[in-house]
């Protein structure tokens, strides 16, 4: 484990994974399920890697209601307490900001680290070097950033831009954030991934847990305001009442606008290079890349040793289903999910798009699907 005295972790373990429809539904979110073939879910995954940094007692995992009971299930070293149940999705301002202001109560000094509860990362001891020098960081006021190398020009992650080194806080690996940089085009990643100063944004932060909240504060006051009086109430007998009376009036921002943006204009947010392998998890073409270690000629299987897939001349990804034999002939970057109530069918290029068609399904069929 890391030695450092007072770090505590936060896992977000929110969102239905639309881009993973069939695959992820409301129900059992993407964060729950194996999709990687590991073995493990991806939230348990990430409770193997963060319990590397510190102990089960000051980790916090943040989920939904209806989840609750299926966290606890995968994480049976996590006390009831440190599961915190949102009564309705509020964005991650909310999911982090209530988690920094609950640890607050139990630690004055604390320093929060917040990993999403659905990233696949490989080579946990260059995550943990990176962890320990945003710590550092931290402890010098700043809020942290952890960027990653981009190794190819993706258009499904945002960037970081960053500017001077901070030797000041590390003699490698820390820069000042020069600005965040939405999603682009395949025309921008490539200039991206050419210029060297543009790292891919991996939504990771660490920071004091009260510099963070005083940064969310300077936009969003009233927020801040209700978190911490949610946070004064959260395990007391008026717990219930204080939810009931102020979730709903919660906004639903994510904290890249209500924390990262706003201090790396005021020059208070520094990034750490990070060189571990790293990917959100975010449709079925990046499945297929963890699957196939990258390797854009093959045709990645997920769905046990069960199943039944035969390729020819094929690339992408098949999902299958125990006892039902797929073919897939002559395919490039296909996209082919099948589970028992829906067929998924796409190419890696047009992956993003699956939750457009999720909305449509909504709005036509409801929610039985979904």
């Amino acid at each position: 484990m890391i030695d450092k005295k007072n770090f505590w972790c936060i896992i977000p373990a929110g969102g239905t994974g639309t881009r993973l429809w069939p695959l992820s539904r409301a129900d059992v979110p993407k964060f729950l399920l194996d999709l990687t073939g590991c073995g493990h879910s991806l939230l348990r995954s990430t409770w193997n890697r963060t319990s590397q940094l510190v102990s089960a007692d000051r980790t916090l995992v943040v989920t939904g209601v209806k989840h609750a009971h299926s966290v606890a299930a995968q994480l049976p070293e996590l006390s009831s307490e440190n599961i915190i149940a949102e009564p309705a999705p509020k964005d991650s301002s909310t999911a982090i900001g209530l988690a920094a202001a609950l640890i607050l109560r139990r630690d004055r000094d604390a320093i929060i680290g917040s990993f999403a509860a659905d990233h696949v990362i490989q080579n946990n001891l260059l995550f943990e070097r990176a962890v320990a020098n945003s710590i550092t960081a931290a402890t010098t006021g700043a809020i942290v950033t952890i960027g990653i190398r981009p190794t190819h020009p993706a258009t499904g992650f945002g960037y970081i831009k960053i500017g001077a080194p901070r030797h000041d806080i590390a003699p490698y690996d820390v820069y000042d954030v020069a600005s965040f940089i939405e999603k682009p085009s395949q025309e921008r990643a490539s200039k991206y991934l050419a210029s060297g100063n543009t790292l891919w944004n991996a939504g990771m932060f660490i920071a004091r847990a009260d510099v963070l909240l005083e940064q969310m504060a300077q936009s969003q006051p009233l927020l801040v305001a209700h978190l911490q009086e949610l946070a004064k109430d959260w395990d007391t007998p008026q717990g219930a009442t204080t939810r009931e009376a102020l979730w709903h009036k919660l906004p639903q921002i994510a904290i890249d606008y209500s924390v990262a943006e706003p201090a790396a204009a005021a020059g208070k947010m520094v990034c750490v290079s990070a060189h571990f392998r790293w990917d959100d998890v975010g449709d079925f073409a990046s499945i297929a890349n963890i699957l196939s270690s990258g390797r854009k000629d093959e045709l990645a299987i997920l769905g046990g040793k069960h199943s039944q897939v035969l390729s020819e001349q094929s690339s992408g990804i098949v999902v299958a289903q125990p006892d039902r034999l797929i073919t897939v002939v002559g395919m490039e970057d296909v996209v082919i999910v099948d589970t028992p109530d829906a067929l998924l069918v796409t190419n890696k290029t047009n992956a993003q798009n699956v939750k457009q068609l999720v909305h449509r399904i909504r709005d036509s069929r409801g929610s039985q699907l979904l």
